[in-house]
Order: C-alpha cells, then sequence, then structure tokens
C-alpha cells in the first residue's frame, strides 16, 4: 500500500500515512469547509490498511484546533483503528499531541481516550 501526504492548508492538517511502516500522523489545524471530502479518501486508505495493518500502529494526532465536523471524522477515523487494536490483527496505540497549557485540545485527548480500548498517551509539548 502506497503512502498518503497530504500538505497542510490554513484549513486542513498536513496528513502522513505511511502503511509500511504503520505510521498515520494528522498535524494542524482542522477547519474545513467539507470535511468530508477531506477525511473520504483518508478513511477508505485506512480501512484498506485495517484489513492488514502492520504488526504495531501509531497515530500521532498534533491538532492545534479542529472544529465538530472534523472531531466527527476523527472519532470515525480512530473508531476503524481500534477495532483493529481490539481484533487484535495489529497493535495501535494513539499519541494525542497538545501544546502546553491549551486546556481544550488536552480535554479533547481525554474524551477520545474514554472511547476508545486502545492505549491512548496524552503528550504535552
Amino acid at each position: 500500500m502506497e503512502p498518503y501526504l497530504l500538505p497542510a492548508t490554513d484549513k486542513t492538517p498536513e496528513v502522513r500515512f505511511l502503511p509500511a511502516d504503520g505510521l498515520l500522523e494528522l498535524n494542524g489545524c482542522s477547519i474545513h469547509e467539507n470535511a468530508d471530502r477531506f477525511f473520504r479518501p483518508l478513511l477508505e486508505k485506512v480501512e484498506v490498511y485495517a484489513r492488514q495493518p502492520a504488526r504495531t500502529t501509531l497515530v500521532r494526532l498534533t491538532l492545534t484546533y479542529f472544529n465538530s465536523s472534523s472531531a466527527k471524522y476523527v472519532l470515525d477515523l480512530l473508531k476503524i483503528l481500534d477495532e483493529t487494536h481490539a481484533s487484535g490483527a495489529g497493535k495501535v496505540s494513539l499519541e494525542w499531541c497538545y501544546e502546553e497549557g491549551d486546556l481544550d485540545m488536552q480535554e479533547a485527548g481525554q474524551d477520545y481516550k474514554g472511547l476508545l480500548d486502545m492505549p491512548v498517551r496524552l503528550v504535552e509539548n
């Protein structure tokens, strides 16, 4: 499976999905006008990946801000990988990274942690 790379824009995060390395990273701000158009291709690639994942997969999310429609798609993305983890097909973990003192993003990470079975590590930068 080929890597999926998208550069960041003012309204969309950078995406680095490296299936061979078991790495998925989103970095930046996520305030899309059409979140489906942005996230749908990534969700489809992750669904294919989840059928034959790497032995270990690291999801690293470093979002400075995201809107409610992005939050839904991020959860959809994490649920696909959470099911992979729960099934035993591969070990998946999440690193939720946020800036020091950003209580909103820290709380968002804690909220996602409460919804997932995979290990979630909150990382304050």
